[in-house]
């Protein structure tokens, strides 16, 4: 493509069109992955983040995961319900709920990450060293550029 503009018909030039295959098929592995886990990659998220930082509240939570509250709810009340997280009230804002991992919960995440981690590797894995780096840096360029609109 010498001018990004100027797409040709085909839905392979459609950058849009890619970038939802590519979510299609990165959510259709993990789901085949994860299965014996029982989790959804937005909750393998929110266990991950929540283990990186113990105590978090909910709506920085949802913000570092770049994920609406009213979805991010769902998310937490479904792994509360399962016991894996616990939500408190913050010692220092009772409007707060903070969250913490149960043992259930840190048990779940030590066993599923490295088959997560495996297939973000997967994910990659067409590509070489150079190109992973490439394509990550011009993925968060991407996305920075539209969190910061």
């Amino acid at each position: 493509m010498s001018n990004p503009k100027s797409f040709e018909k085909s839905l392979q030039q459609i950058p849009g069109h890619l970038f939802r295959r590519l979510h299609q098929i990165a959510v259709a592995k993990f789901s085949l992955e994860a299965e014996p886990f029982g989790l959804t990659p937005l909750q393998w998220a929110a266990l991950d983040a929540i283990e990186r930082n113990p105590g978090v509240d909910q709506s920085t939570l949802s913000r570092d995961i770049a994920l609406d509250t009213s979805t991010f709810a769902g998310v937490i009340y479904r792994l509360e319900a399962r016991g894996l997280i616990q939500r408190k009230a913050s010692a220092t804002d009772r409007r707060l709920r903070v969250l913490f991992l149960t043992d259930d919960g840190r048990n779940l995440l030590v066993r599923a990450s490295p088959v997560v981690m495996d297939m973000q590797h997967w994910l990659l894995d067409p590509l070489s060293v150079q190109e992973q780096t490439n394509f990550m840096e011009m993925m968060l360029k991407l996305v920075n550029r539209t969190d910061v609109n």
